[in-house]
């Protein structure tokens, strides 16, 4: 079983929000997952990012891989606005 750490969609349509899941990599995207790490909000300017890095971490050191679309939100996030 190969843990990913993905998206998974909720919002109407045409405005999207997303969840930071933790999740099997063979499940659904929007289907059953593990945990959730943040929320990902591309509708307000700028874009909003929040996550749980205790969570996260503690993911990120069980073995679950980032898709690459959350490597880039967890580096937006880490990095000051400006």
């Amino acid at each position: 079983m190969a843990v990913r750490i993905r998206l998974t969609r909720l919002g109407k349509k045409k405005k999207p929000f997303y969840r930071i899941i933790v999740a099997n990599s063979e499940n659904k995207r929007d289907g059953k997952f593990l945990d959730v790490v943040g929320t990902y909000d591309p509708c307000k300017d700028p874009a909003a990012i929040t996550l749980d890095n205790t969570k996260l971490q503690d993911w990120l050191g069980k073995g679950a891989l980032p898709t690459s679309t959350v490597k880039s939100l967890i580096k937006k996030a880490a990095t000051p606005a400006e």
